[in-house]
């Protein structure tokens, strides 16, 4: 956070001095400027005068108001009227008949027959219940031929059958 350097009075016043001292120079400049392009030469007093107290403010007339008023309006409308688009009729809505009602119910129903037919046909084996199966099948043939199951060369690779 920047420190507050406390100053002395008599610095402050050199400062209001040298500023006034500048403003001055500034405005001799502006009345030179303004005397070469022909204007009248103003001080800067008398650029913005200052309002006179007591002095009334100037009000319009109930008439001139409701003159205006209308005038207004006028205008509004014709721009409005020009900038409106013509209106384009809707299209009517279209109808279902009763016939393409059935059609559309029959062929629904169809596909929900179809639906919970295929939800009843019975589903296909899982592997681990097909691969039980066949292991199953195979003990059933080695017992009931044990030399078919086995094959030669497995009983002749045997340790100990040399």
């Amino acid at each position: 956070m920047p420190r507050t350097q406390k100053h002395d009075p008599d610095m402050l016043q050199a400062a209001l001095i040298g500023l006034q001292h500048m403003l001055g120079t500034i405005e001799e400049r502006i009345a030179e400027l303004r005397s070469r392009l022909g204007g009248p030469p103003a001080s800067h007093e008398a650029a913005a005068p200052a309002p006179v107290p007591g002095a009334k403010k100037r009000t319009m007339s109930a008439a001139a108001r409701k003159r205006i008023g209308l005038a207004q309006k006028k205008r509004w409308a014709a721009y409005n009227s020009a900038k409106a688009k013509p209106a384009v009729p809707k299209p009517p809505k279209r109808v279902l008949s009763a016939e393409g009602r059935a059609r559309i119910v029959a062929a629904t129903k169809k596909r929900w027959a179809a639906f919970h037919k295929s939800r009843q046909a019975p589903k296909p084996i899982a592997k681990k219940a097909a691969k039980k199966a066949t292991k199953n099948a195979v003990k059933t043939v080695a017992r009931k031929a044990p030399e078919a199951v086995a094959p030669p060369a497995v009983a002749a690779a045997a340790p100990g059958a040399e």
